[in-house]
């Protein structure tokens, strides 16, 4: 199926196919609030559908922002610089606001529970404290009763009745009613005036309480009560208890509230479903039967006070919650009562501190912190000016570098970043200045040596050229000989030189055919390695050369001058007569290299010739390893006769020698960089060499030639070739 160009758009653009998903949900969801205003069941399904059409684009917008962010705001270094500031700076400081924000709101919620508690306590106290007077006033009066046998038994009705002073002058308190009732041995005796709420009876559990006293907030038939009770036991032995009840309603709780804001408690549970008990009191003689049931079940919460408003935008609304201690009436338990308190900071702030508010040492105090906000405020403004000078430095130092990679990357070398600061950034821009110096003069020197390689290749080409094509075949000889270099070009030196018997007339008047008569052997070795030694092998290879041609052509000049018709004998020999002295040429190169040359250069030099007719080899030696001659017997001959090397010392004279080769004889000259490369066992040495050469002997010479360079190999191993390696090879046939 062939690929349309919306398929390659597809595989090719994930980032451009999620935003075209997230820009049709998001088509989607406004369609399908149109639809939510059709009304019915298809407004329904239209809510539903958008609710799950929302969830998703959610999902597919959170990782395009991500994207978005990671491309546009974090590729900057100076943006994330800045959020890693914002992170390590800010992060810290909002978590330490927060934190404290909630401590200050969790401590405000519970002073003002505190608060409500103390206020619910003070009552409770106050309470106590009356009924402990009056307790004791009672009792008095009774032992004074029941001393006069004569007297009836009764109480006056002011002292159950609370008086105004004791009510309070607060027209919050003012409506407050409390309820007294006293019992002798539990039963009662008499009861106060009742405002709407039936006056509480003993239950078992404070029939004789430790202590001889109880206040506290009790719950009784669902209904709440601050309660207080006083026992005294009479001279008759009798307990006589006085209860006062005050209900926990409107008017308690807006007294609890007061400069507070509103306080709500919530009864949680409401006693158990007992029957109902019957109390008989007195009031103004008219006998009253209470029957009460408890209500089970029944939660009211009370509440008084309003809720605050507040007194700016930091005036937040406090609203907390906790318990307060609690006694069911009926069984004498103990439970906790939740209350809640919503009120204001400025509302919690003026009880705390209340009329030391006024005065100049709290306008003092409030100058010092106005002050000290705006000291934090400038000292945040410096820090903020100093970041952002700093990151300034950074990124700019950042961005120059980055532009200068830019100019480098095309081409422009010498463009160099202006250092003005004395920092890490500046040292690195000077580095990056330093360089790119560098790499200029790396470059320059690159051309350089890419000039000094082509020149070293041609070189090396030339090189190639001095040493023979081809071996060279004599009828009755086989010649071979290879070189290796152990860098680009050679120190090393061998030829072949061919010679020829020139073209004449026969007795009959006829042409002789040319042949070979002889042929020079050369094998040398230059002190030194590399270009110096290349150059003098080449004038070694030329001096030998412009010998060999030289006496060709003194002959021919003697050939023009008898006539052509001359014969051999006539003319004085073949051409090769005047280099048939290798003694003689080692001579003569021996001057010529010794003024021509440094001092310390020099060359050795193994010279023969081979005559074709007598199979007659004649050979000078000037310091070369002495080639060696393996006979068809197995025997060795050493080529060593001669002299000292050519080109160290003037007026040398070399001795000669000559032999005549065998049939199967191969004579093997060699330089030293095929016996000297050593590894652990020591040197390669002529042993191993002529142990190779014996054993391959009846192969061509070039196939012996290449089993010496294997043995040689792997003898040297993973090392670098140390020397030149030469070799030649000459077989009688």
């Amino acid at each position: 199926m062939p690929k349309t160009r919306a398929t390659m758009w597809w595989r090719e653009r994930p980032r451009s196919r999620l935003a075209g998903v997230g820009f049709w949900l998001a088509v989607g969801f406004c369609v399908l609030g149109l639809l939510r205003l059709i009304p019915g069941a298809t407004g329904t399904m239209a809510v539903v559908f958008q609710t799950m059409v929302g969830i998703a684009l959610v999902g597919v917008a959170i990782p395009l922002l991500w994207r978005l962010a990671r491309r546009k705001m974090l590729w900057s270094l100076r943006n994330r610089l800045v959020l890693t500031y914002l992170l390590i700076g800010l992060a810290p400081v909002v978590l330490g606001v927060t934190l404290s924000l909630i401590a200050a709101y969790i401590a405000a919620g519970q002073f003002s529970i505190h608060l409500a508690d103390t206020r619910l306590q003070s009552e409770l106290n106050q309470m106590a404290e009356d009924n402990r007077h009056r307790t004791d006033a009672i009792a008095h009066n009774l032992d004074r009763q029941m001393a006069d046998k004569s007297a009836t038994l009764a109480l006056p009705m002011w002292m159950l009745e609370d008086s105004e002073t004791q009510r309070g002058e607060d027209a919050l308190r003012t409506k407050m009613h409390r309820d007294t009732m006293a019992f002798l041995n539990g039963a009662p005796v008499m009861t106060g005036r009742v405002h709407g709420k039936t006056p509480l009876g003993i239950p078992p559990w404070a029939a004789e309480l430790e202590g001889a006293s109880f206040h506290g907030l009790v719950l009784d038939g669902g209904e709440l009560y601050l309660v207080s009770v006083e026992q005294r036991r009479l001279e008759d032995k009798r307990l006589f208890s006085l209860v006062s009840s005050v209900p926990v309603d409107g008017a308690l709780m807006d007294v609890v509230a007061q400069g507070l804001g509103r306080v709500e408690l919530v009864p949680l549970r409401t006693g158990n479903n007992a029957e109902p008990s019957n109390v008989v009191s007195k009031n103004n003689g008219v006998e009253r039967a209470v029957a009460r049931r408890k209500q089970g079940g029944v939660r009211v919460p009370v509440s008084g006070g309003m809720t605050p408003s507040g007194a700016n935008l930091a005036d937040i609304g406090v609203h907390f919650l906790s318990t307060v201690s609690m006694t069911d009436w009926d069984t004498g338990e103990r439970d906790n009562l939740p209350i809640r308190v919503d009120s204001r900071p400025s509302l919690l702030y003026n009880q705390l501190f209340g009329a030391s508010l006024s005065g100049v040492i709290t306008s003092v105090i409030q100058i010092g912190l106005v002050a000290l906000c705006v000291v934090f405020a400038l000292i945040e403004m410096l820090a903020l000016w100093m970041a952002v000078r700093l990151s300034r430095t950074i990124t700019g130092s950042v961005a120059d570098l980055y532009l200068a990679t830019q100019k480098i990357d095309r081409g422009d070398l010498g463009h160099k970043i202006a250092v003005e600061n004395n920092d890490q950034l500046a040292e690195l821009s000077k580095s990056f200045n330093t360089m790119t110096g560098s790499l200029q003069r790396l470059l320059v020197e690159q051309q350089e040596k890419e000039r000094l390689q082509n020149e070293i290749s041609i070189a090396q080409e030339v090189q190639a050229n001095l040493f023979p094509r081809q071996d060279c075949d004599l009828p009755g000889l086989q010649l071979h000989g290879v070189c290796r270099p152990a860098r680009s070009v050679s120190g090393d030196y061998y030829d072949f030189l061919v010679f020829h018997e020139e073209a004449g007339v026969n007795s009959d008047g006829g042409l002789r055919s040319r042949r070979e008569t002889g042929v020079g052997i050369a094998l040398g070795d230059i002190s030194g390695k590399g270009i110096s030694a290349a150059l003098l092998m080449a004038t070694l290879h030329s001096a030998v050369r412009a010998y060999r041609f030289a006496s060709e052509e003194l002959v021919y000049s003697e050939n023009s001058v008898a006539g052509l018709t001359a014969s051999k004998e006539e003319r004085g020999g073949d051409c090769d007569e005047l280099f048939e002295s290798p003694g003689r040429i080692l001579s003569l190169l021996n001057r010529h290299l010794y003024r021509s040359t440094q001092p310390e250069k020099y060359a050795t030099l193994f010279l023969a010739h081979y005559d074709a007719r007598s199979a007659m080899m004649t050979y000078s030696n000037a310091g070369q390893l002495p080639p060696l001659v393996l006979g068809a017997d197995g025997g060795i001959r050493r080529l060593e006769v001669g002299g000292t090397v050519v080109g160290l010392m003037d007026g040398m004279h070399y001795e000669e020698d000559r032999f005549e080769m065998q049939p199967g004889d191969i004579m093997v000259a060699y330089s030293d960089g095929v016996t000297e490369p050593e590894n652990d066992f020591g040197e390669f040495g002529e042993e191993r060499l002529m142990e190779v050469v014996a054993r391959y002997r009846n192969e061509p010479l070039h196939v012996i030639s290449t089993q010496v360079m294997q043995a040689l190999d792997a003898w040297i191993g993973a090392e670098e070739q140390p020397d030149d390696i030469t070799l030649v090879l000459a077989r009688q046939l």
